[in-house]
């Protein structure tokens, strides 16, 4: 063994314990913090950019979309399966060209189109504000009446007409809740009570009261009773409360 080997050799064994720990340490700290996985985050963000992907092609493979975003396809099809669960996302098969192999294709559902920004709100608040200011302060009522008697028309054949309050209070809440107004009913001292927790247009009935006013008329006609307003959101409550009968 030469004078350099024998050196080396007792440098080793002389080793401190502190220097021996340290330099097995990243063994340890590798085994104790495994390589991380995606965060929620990131695959929140990864389903937003599907959802625009989708959205920016109309309908798309999921090979197409792996392509888009530069991602594998097993990858994409974990998305697409997560985005399918949350019905944001509907799939159905079609032929390239109306030739060659079924391929299913994804497409946005109402629900993930809603998670896109919506002005309707704010398109239908200009518009009423211009038939109010051509036509004067009684054309937005007028609006409303005749929106009033289209529904009323719609909906008296889905509610019935005499026979037991309850179920046509029970059949008008139903056509609320399909409508997104979060609607339900409930008994006090055998009085009815219609509640909403949900206005869909909240922005339009705090700038047109109007609004408020023909939802409680057409309640009162489809249901044959009269019908009294205690509470509404447009004015800060937490729910639309009617009490009916």
């Amino acid at each position: 063994m030469t004078a350099t080997q024998m050196t080396a050799t007792q440098m080793t064994a002389t080793q401190l314990p502190s220097e021996r720990s340290a330099s097995a340490a990243p063994t340890g700290a590798n085994a104790a913090n495994p390589a991380p996985t995606t965060s929620a985050p990131t695959s929140e963000r990864t389903k937003s950019r599907l959802l625009e992907a989708v959205k920016t092609c109309g309908a798309a493979t999921a090979q197409a979309l792996a392509d888009r975003l530069s991602l594998t396809v097993p990858a994409i099809r974990r998305h697409l399966q997560d985005l399918l669960d949350a019905g944001q996302l509907a799939v159905r098969t079609e032929k390239p060209g109306g030739r060659g192999r079924p391929q299913h294709v994804y497409a946005l559902t109402e629900a993930g189109e809603a998670t896109f920004p919506q002005f309707y709100a704010a398109l239908c608040v200009d518009v009423l504000t211009q038939v109010q200011t051509l036509f004067g302060e009684g054309a937005v009522m007028q609006v409303m009446d005749a929106q009033r008697g289209a529904m009323q028309a719609k909906l008296a054949p889905l509610i019935g007409e005499g026979g037991d309050l309850a179920e046509r209070l029970q059949r008008l809440a139903e056509v609320l809740r399909e409508q997104g107004y979060a609607a339900r009913l409930h008994q006090e001292g055998g009085q009815w009570f219609l509640t909403q927790h949900n206005c869909p247009a909240p922005a339009v009935a705090r700038a047109f009261p109007e609004l408020c006013h023909s939802e409680l008329s057409l309640y009162s006609e489809l249901l044959s009773v009269p019908v009294v307003r205690e509470a509404k959101i447009s004015c800060g409550a937490s729910e639309c409360r009617y009490k009916v009968g």
